[in-house]
């Protein structure tokens, strides 16, 4: 049972503790006494004992004997059926696990681990990484001391002579070895078998009293020893995959330098500076908080957050992440977003998100493993029982072989071959910029074969700009009404409008500033209208001039050629005559034919989706290399798009916009350009590329097809080791030595292969 049973009848108190070390709940309850505000607990004795909550409001328990990604995988099976449950979120090496609950179902939620046969501890706050790394200390020597012990055991069977005296030694140095090593395996296993439950822990009790029963405690210590040690190698391997990517919260400075209401700067704790405030980053220094520039030009490496290897330059109105290194010169920003609320923490909390979501393989292996197990134990009983009476073995020989199969049936490397390559792969593209929401989604990208991409904001910049002017008449004077076009272009919000009013600013000279604009008015799909400088005029598009008869022979063919290479036209005009032609173009993005080239040598074929004019789409998609295309889509004509571009499963989707969201939320994989993507379009997606390079969509491809390889690899070594040891056993000399190594092998070999992810 755990060690305090009633978490629910505490929700007083401070949620978050800022001291290091943990808190044990369990400890400060005696006998006497009861809490203030205890509904449930009559044997509180100490009313300020912290409040068994992490640092975030959820539930936190230490549970001694969770120690591998198979106890793990017990405990989630064991939490399934209580509801109203968040995020699971399991630290191996502290051997702790974080439950989002609301305080209601506490109770439940330590009711299931007890019934796992798991005991567990009240936490107020998380083990400090000293406090982990003392314990994991500890825990190494005990268990180097056991496989010492061990080794003695097997020295005084091997070279002992053959009396009780010695016999005695020998039991007494295996019995001390098991103690050291594996009083939690065999209390875990009992306890399985207890419950009729057939897992790890379950066959190598069994094997390891068996073994000491029939007089081969030599082994029997020197097993439970090496497992025990393969255990926590396990666990480390485990930790180390998941926590890849949160060593980059101690990239984001503790202190800040803020200005003070006087005008003064001082150095604050990150954790108390508001948005609004104004914070002074020098050159070399880390930010340690998300903001805008304000004053100031420097180039800042940002690669810990987008991935992205070459300085970006940043000055006035530029955004800044937290984590990221001021080069070149001094910083000031305004603070956007809380230190517990940058991009650089929402990496961090969504990667942790997602890996508690068993990816489709890992559930396949679960699911194999709690055939597998069984099935073994069945054939271990076979061969102890059925040998002798069918094939005449000794008695005491055919319970070794079974005993040598158990141990070497330990489908421990199959279950963590899994969870470490996902974790892997999940950490390795947060390195790189891109933030996979899932297992599912890391493991789908492989599958994809057609690629939906959005036009404007995704393909292209998404800001227009003017490219070409032409005046319609021979008797205006282009600087005047360039003036004029300027002050009725800057009067409306469209991109469009915005872009020539931009274009036109940049070439007016600082006398020229805006004319006002009197009765001004807008036409929805047309254009602008009003009334400068004494002259009635219209800022519009082609539909809008031929409806008012304006259009001429030239005009129509300055139109088409525009038109023709990708231009967006519109045209200055009054009650008579059209006076001058403003071309508006949306250049591609820089990295957007190569990601097509990539996408294209990867086998999937791009697609462009657009709700702009097909002239224009066709000549976007024709530097792009991109053949085809789907023009003039509404939102709902894009969602149907991508359901009818290829089988199930087989398209993914990139957007920016609202109007993306249905289609990504309809694609197997969505993908969304985390910098300049709209929040709507953020949350249907189900990858994020931070750095807005496109290049990223096939390096994403590229890594789920190497995770998938590298799951299967990790597949068929597990079960190809242990099919060969099988057979040795069987119908060789397999000792439970060999089995041991076997099984330690397997799981090293997986581990370190599924690792190499880090690595790339």
């Amino acid at each position: 049972m755990p060690s305090h049973s009633h978490p629910h009848s505490h929700p007083h108190g401070n949620h978050g503790h800022d001291h290091p070390h943990a808190h044990d709940h369990a400890a400060a309850c005696g006998s006497a006494g009861n809490c203030n505000n205890c509904n449930n607990c009559n044997n509180c004795g100490d009313a300020s004992a912290p409040t068994p909550a992490a640092a975030d409001g959820a539930l936190l328990l230490r549970i001694p004997a969770m120690d591998c990604p198979t106890e793990e995988a017990l405990i989630r099976q064991a939490l399934a059926d209580v509801a109203d449950l968040g995020r699971l979120q399991f630290d191996l090496a502290a051997r702790t696990l974080a439950v989002d609950a609301p305080p209601a179902t506490w109770g439940a939620v330590t009711a299931a681990v007890a019934r796992a046969g798991f005991t567990s501890e009240l936490l107020s706050a998380p083990p400090s990484a000293e406090a982990t790394a003392s314990a994991r200390r500890r825990e190494r020597t005990r268990l180097l001391a056991a496989l010492a012990v061990a080794l003695g055991a097997e020295l005084l069977h091997a070279i002992g002579p053959d009396d009780a005296v010695w016999h005695a030694a020998g039991m007494l140095f295996a019995a001390v070895a098991i103690a050291l090593s594996g009083f939690a395996v065999l209390g875990k296993g009992l306890a399985s078998l207890a419950r009729w439950r057939l897992d790890i822990n379950a066959l190598m009790s069994v094997a390891v009293i068996g073994a000491f029963v029939i007089g081969q405690w030599p082994e029997a210590a020197m097993v439970m020893a090496l497992y025990s040690l393969a255990e926590l190698i396990e666990a480390a391997s485990v930790a180390r995959a998941r926590q890849a990517i949160t060593g980059l919260l101690a990239l984001s400075p503790t202190q800040a330098e803020v200005r003070q209401p006087d005008g003064s700067w001082r150095h604050m704790d990150a954790k108390a500076v508001a948005p609004g405030d104004t914070v002074r980053v020098k050159p070399g220094e880390r930010l340690a908080l998300d903001g805008t520039v304000s004053t100031g030009r420097s180039a800042v490496d940002q690669s810990p957050v987008t991935g992205e290897s070459i300085p970006v330059d940043k000055g006035p109105g530029d955004p800044v992440f937290a984590g990221t290194v001021n080069q070149s010169g001094a910083l000031e920003f305004r603070v956007t977003r809380s230190a517990t609320d940058t991009v650089l923490a929402g990496i961090i909390h969504a990667v942790e998100a997602a890996q508690s979501q068993r990816a489709p393989t890992q559930r396949f292996v679960d699911r194999f493993a709690s055939i597998y197990t069984p099935a073994v134990f069945v054939l271990a009983l076979a061969v102890a029982l059925g040998a002798p009476l069918l094939l005449g073995w000794p008695w005491l020989a055919a319970a070794y072989k079974a005993l040598v199969l158990l141990v070497i049936a330990c489908p421990c490397a199959l279950v963590i071959s899994t969870p470490v390559t996902v974790v892997s792969g999940l950490a390795a593209a947060a390195r790189r910029g891109i933030l996979i929401k899932g297992g599912v989604h890391l493991e789908q990208a492989r599958r994809l074969r057609v690629m939906a991409l959005d036009k404007t904001g995704t393909l292209t910049a998404g800001h227009p700009r003017l490219v070409a002017q032409q005046w319609m008449a021979d008797d205006l004077d282009p600087m005047r009404w360039r003036r004029v076009a300027r002050s009725l272009a800057a009067r409306s919000d469209h991109p469009v409008s915005r872009a020539i009013a931009a274009g036109l600013a940049g070439e007016a000279s600082e006398a020229q500033q805006p004319l006002p604009v009197d009765d001004f008015g807008a036409e929805v799909g047309r254009g602008v209208q009003g009334r400068v400088d004494g002259h009635e005029l219209i800022l519009g598009n082609h539909r809008w001039l031929h409806e008012r008869g304006l259009c001429t022979p030239a005009l129509e063919a300055a139109m088409q050629a525009h038109e023709a290479q990708g231009h967006t036209v519109s045209l200055l005009a009054d009650a008579h005559r059209v006076l001058a032609l403003f071309a508006v173009a949306d250049t591609p993005r820089a990295s957007a034919r190569e990601a097509v080239a990539e996408l294209q040598a990867l086998g999937v074929r791009p697609v462009m989706l657009t709700g702009d004019n097909p002239v224009t789409a066709q000549a976007i998609a024709a530097t792009l290399g991109i053949t085809d295309v789907r023009a003039q889509l509404l939102p709902h004509d894009k969602q149907a798009a991508v359901a009818a571009l290829g089988e199930p499963g087989t398209v993914g989707m990139v957007g920016d916009g609202i109007n993306d969201a249905p289609s990504l939320a309809a694609a197997a994989v969505g993908f969304s350009l985390g910098a300049a993507g709209t929040d709507t379009a953020k949350e249907a997606a189900d990858v994020l590329v931070m750095n807005d390079d496109l290049r990223r969509v096939a390096e994403t491809l590229r890594l789920s097809r190497r995770t998938h390889g590298l799951l299967w690899q990790n597949i068929t070594l597990a079960l190809g080791i242990k099919a060969v040891f099988f057979g040795l056993a069987v119908f060789g000399s397999a000792t439970m030595w060999m089995a041991v190594f076997a099984d330690m092998g397997a799981s090293l070999l997986v581990v370190g292969n599924g690792l190499r992810l880090l690595r790339r």
